[in-house]
């Protein structure tokens, strides 16, 4: 079964990180560019922090409620 989304912001990062997965691929495919891979991961690793806040941030209204 596919990941739902839970927000707008999350589709938006989940799309982001395909994107970047795909750059990934495609750039292992060139010499020399791991440098450019290290720092596509690196904002990977941060859009998933991200999304992990989005997703939480449901959670946390309804606890306060």
């Amino acid at each position: 079964m596919p990941y739902e989304p839970g927000s707008p912001e999350c589709r938006v990062l989940i799309d982001c990180k395909a994107q970047i997965e795909s750059m990934l691929l495609t750039l292992s495919r060139i010499d020399n560019s791991r440098h450019i891979q290290d720092q596509q991961v690196s904002v990977h690793n941060q859009q998933d922090c991200l999304h992990e806040l989005h997703r939480r941030q449901p959670l946390a209204a309804l606890a306060g409620e």
